[in-house]
């Protein structure tokens, strides 16, 4: 399927609207008082976004949503990442509205109106690998009781509800036997214990201990979970790329101002040959990664079921071109770069965490090559 790169006029106003906002609301400055005050993000901002329309971006009208679609939820995402504003926008508004498209209102206008925050409780182990759940789901009457652990749970600690992937029946490695429930997450036996991650984001460990969950609570069909989870993983995986491709641009932009501005031997230092190749070629990753990135979103939203390769082609892009963009900044900016004063350590870290979230390069490099047969 041949999909158009080209912004619609729609497009093109969301992002310019969304920059506006997002350097005078949320600065990097911004995200460095979050972390002095021990903030993983600012719910002031969170609210700001929601008035805005942008929690509702993936949702339909009668939900209180806009309905713009994937293309537009990474061009937020993009934004955001220029200027690491944290927030629960990925597994809220893009990754748990996906899962409950087909739910009732009620539950979808509280995305739309940020008053819910969504967790999505999947990995149980250092990678991600949803098939290898293990977290029990057992049987108890016309209920189910859940057992069990999950962990690197993205806005895990603040969310007031969690989408859970639990096995109800097979064995850990198989796609069938998998259900998907949807939670409140102050469930009598749910507990939540916040993790320290570099990023300074909201990351937690979820662990249930017989934590009772009725037919109300599942989404889609008992045992067919991984149908209603896979475009939300997805959705989540384009959304994350484009924040990481944001976070290559905020670091270039950083990089490239220090080369015109510092000065060596009587010179500026972004004169030396040597350091505008290295300049040019990054600029280069950054502009076929953001092809990448468009085509995954234009094709989740022209056809999410044929979307995987172009999804996992932009993570592996992504994660990589963050790598070169964070590791290239720290060094041409030399010492200082390395300096918790200065803010390129910032980038460099959520390039890290982002590299892991949602499935690694190695993982989606791994899809790429099964899909074409290698």
């Amino acid at each position: 399927m041949v999909t158009s790169l080209v912004p619609t006029e729609d497009e093109v106003m969301l992002r310019d609207a969304a920059r506006g906002f997002l350097q005078e609301s949320s600065p990097v400055s911004a995200f460095r008082a979050n972390r002095d005050a021990g903030r993983t993000y600012d719910s002031g901002l969170w609210k700001e976004m929601a008035q805005m329309g942008w929690t509702g971006v993936l949702l339909p009208e009668d939900a209180g949503g806009s309905d713009m679609g994937h293309r537009a939820a990474g061009i937020l995402s993009e934004e955001m990442g220029e200027v690491l504003a944290a927030s629960p926008f990925i597994s809220t508004a893009v990754m748990a509205a996906t899962a409950l498209k087909g739910a009732a209102n009620d539950r979808l206008t509280g995305i739309a109106d940020g008053s819910s925050i969504y967790a999505l409780a999947v990995d149980e182990g250092p990678k991600h690998a949803p098939l290898r759940t293990g977290l029990k789901a057992e049987k108890s009457g016309n209920a189910f009781r859940l057992s069990g652990r999950k962990v690197f749970v993205a806005d895990g600690a603040a969310a007031t509800r969690v989408l859970v992937l639990a096995r109800t029946a097979g064995s850990p490695g198989e796609a069938e036997g998998l259900t998907l429930f949807d939670l409140d997450a102050d469930r009598a036996g749910l507990s939540r214990s916040a993790k320290h991650t570099i990023d300074e984001r909201d990351h937690a460990q979820l662990d249930f201990d017989a934590v009772e969950a009725t037919g109300d609570d599942v989404v889609g069909e008992v045992d067919g979970g991984m149908a209603a989870l896979a475009t939300a993983l997805k959705a989540g995986q384009a959304a994350l790329s484009a924040e990481l491709l944001g976070v290559s641009a905020g670091a270039f932009g950083m990089t490239t101002g220090y080369l015109k501005e510092r000065k060596q031997f009587g010179r500026t230092i972004g004169s030396f040959q040597a350091l505008q190749h290295r300049a040019a070629h990054l600029f280069s990753e950054i502009e076929i990664t953001a092809s990448a990135i468009a085509n995954a979103g234009r094709m989740m939203d022209e056809s999410p079921e044929d979307a995987e390769i172009a999804v996992s082609i932009a993570k592996a892009r992504a994660t990589q071109t963050a790598k070169l963009a964070v590791s290239e900044g720290v060094q041409m900016h030399g010492g200082i770069g390395m300096t918790d004063e200065f803010d390129m350590g910032f980038f460099m870290k959520r390039a890290r965490v982002g590299a892991e979230w949602l499935g690694d390069y190695g993982y989606h490099a791994a899809r790429v090559a099964a899909a074409r047969s290698f």
